[in-house]
């Protein structure tokens, strides 16, 4: 069912029902004002949705077809960008910097594959999770290199992996320099209209308009506020796209039919880069690889100010999650991602609710300071000696009746099966978390109950 062109619906209620709840949930846990979903299934979309207020005076419900900032996952399409000009014979990605951009620090050890999986060794000149004073004025790509990029490394090329936004904007000079065009218009000709992604807008010019999602910030607890904007300039080539979550998802289909880019591009940009000792980053080119709930993925998350988005592909699956949300420094979109992955991979509803059931029983019995130990193995129930149980009954008691006891996550680690899970209360606005690894036989290795993020 399409009520406009960013609208879609074809997944059962039920499915429907859960997104819609979970995304709710995290939103009112958080307070962040609004999230906007996309959910492609057997690689196609089929479902997208917003929730909340995209824009708070004058008050704006969110709707799908609005843009929001996506911050670091634009790095992605950089790295595509210059993955476009290796296979025009234009360079190559294991090339040293110092070919195309000279007088960088150490520019003939850095390649451009190290730039794009952030094991070159430049400083990030924009590690911090707010807007500084010097960044709300207006910049140029090659400041931001003659700065940053012209330090002594913060380790030796190829050694360690340091998230850097310095890399893509090395990047990105280098795509302008050798497609001759600026980096946008290569994007829109190459990548945007091939992909029929109509609605991608650059921020790095200008702020988003009136009929988009406005970015907000809190100060601690108090109120939200508008996110003041950057200086134009400073996200180039790293964190500059905003665009909907629909037009989001179509890149994501592309990414897991391996549509646009050349077959040894996608490999390239799929694989882990190992560093010089042989250590596994679990990252390729613009993207982390590490596998999620027993599913090979390929994900980034982005921030900028007054907006946090996250996009998981499951390329095996023909599946993705894409949540772009409107306050800056929150775990919003990472927490609806996780609680949207089960869901969206048709994971076993029956284990998870098994898993809840026994994990609110065990629960229970902390408060009380008691267990039952036939359900550990050995080191868990060294764990839970009598000091760790009189802990957990006089922090837990106090909270008093559970109202909810979710499962967000779970994912295949170490031999065991590792599973998160969201705890609330009915007199209480205390949250905590549950943490749980269980072994084949079914008995639990651990069972942690931290305070909720």
């Amino acid at each position: 069912m399409f009520v406009s062109a960013q609208t879609v619906n074809t997944i059962s209620a039920d499915l429907r029902g859960k997104i819609d709840a979970a995304a709710n949930r995290v939103l009112e846990d958080t307070g962040v004002p609004s999230a906007s979903v996309a959910i492609v299934q057997k690689g196609q979309i089929v479902y997208t949705h917003a929730y909340g207020k995209a824009r708070l005076e004058p008050l704006t419900l969110a709707a799908p077809e609005m843009r929001y900032s996506i911050g670091s996952i634009s790095k992605q399409f950089t790295a595509a960008a210059i993955l476009l000009l290796q296979q025009q014979g234009k360079l190559s990605i294991d090339d040293p910097v110092s070919k195309y951009i000279p007088g960088l620090t150490r520019g003939d050890e850095v390649t451009i594959r190290m730039l794009l999986s952030h094991t070159s060794g430049y400083q990030d000149y924009w590690p911090e999770d707010y807007l500084m004073p010097p960044m709300r004025k207006a910049t140029t790509a090659q400041y931001i290199v003659d700065t940053w990029a012209k330090k002594p490394l913060d380790f030796d090329p190829g050694t360690k992996w340091q998230y850097s936004n310095t890399n893509f904007v090395i990047a990105g000079l280098i795509v302008e320099k050798l497609g001759g065009e600026p980096l946008m218009r290569q994007l829109q000709e190459k990548v945007f209209a091939p992909l029929d992604m109509k609605s991608v807008y650059n921020t790095d010019v200008a702020k988003l308009g009136d009929t988009d999602a406005s970015g907000y910030i809190r100060y601690a607890l108090g109120p939200l506020r508008p996110a003041p904007k950057e200086g134009a300039g400073w996200m180039f080539a790293a964190g500059e796209l905003a665009m909907p979550a629909h037009d989001l998802a179509l890149w994501d289909i592309s990414v897991m039919n391996r549509s646009l880019l050349s077959a040894d591009s996608y490999k390239q940009m799929f694989t882990s880069v190992k560093l010089k000792d042989g250590a596994d980053s679990g990252y390729g080119l613009g993207m982390f690889t590490t596998p999620r709930s027993g599913h090979a993925a390929l994900e980034h998350s982005g921030e900028v100010s007054g907006f946090v988005s996250e996009n998981i592909v499951f390329p095996d699956d023909k599946a993705a999650i894409v949540v772009l949300t409107n306050q800056d420094a929150s775990p919003a979109a990472a927490a609806i991602g996780r609680e949207l992955t089960p869901m969206v991979l048709g994971m076993d509803a029956e284990s998870a609710s098994q898993a809840e059931g026994q994990g609110l029983v065990i629960f229970k019995g902390l408060q009380q300071g008691q267990i039952d130990r036939s359900l550990f193995t050995d080191n868990c129930n060294a764990y839970f000696d009598a000091q760790g149980l009189g802990d957990f009954s006089s922090s837990l008691k106090p909270l008093g009746e559970t109202a909810s006891f979710h499962q967000l996550a779970e994912e295949l680690r170490g031999g065991m099966t590792f599973r998160v899970f969201a705890v609330t209360f009915k007199n209480s606005s205390q949250r905590v978390r549950v943490t749980t690894y269980t072994m084949p036989d079914g008995r639990l290795e651990q069972y942690l109950v931290i305070p909720a993020q």
